[in-house]
């Protein structure tokens, strides 16, 4: 299994594709498919049959995963898309860092 570069919570910018330039909240990522679920990316539409839950059923948008090499972190500090750098503090603990800003990501 491999690392991704983001976690959940983080805001991206996606790189490529038809959501070009949007920013968003990952909602979730998969580290084997190395995929990510973005908040309003690259959606979809879901035709649902009735259930209980939802009984006139109906057409939604679902937004569906896509790969961790078209998104890149926004830092918070400089509102930049950056690379991630990692660091270790003076407390043994690791954290990733803005290439741009060196502000520490992970809080």
């Amino acid at each position: 299994m491999e690392k991704a570069h983001i976690k959940k919570g983080d805001i991206v910018r996606v790189l490529s594709g038809k959501d070009k330039g949007k920013k968003g909240k990952v909602l979730k990522v998969f580290p084997r498919e190395k995929k990510a679920i973005v908040e309003g990316v690259n959606m979809a539409v879901k035709h649902q049959k009735p259930t209980a839950h939802m009984p006139q059923g109906g057409i939604t948008k679902i937004e569906i995963p896509l790969y961790t090499s078209k998104l890149m972190l926004v830092c918070g500090k400089c509102n930049k898309v950056t690379r991630v750098g990692h660091t270790v503090l003076s407390d043994g603990s690791k954290v990733r860092t803005c290439k741009k800003c060196n502000e520490v990501l992970d809080r």
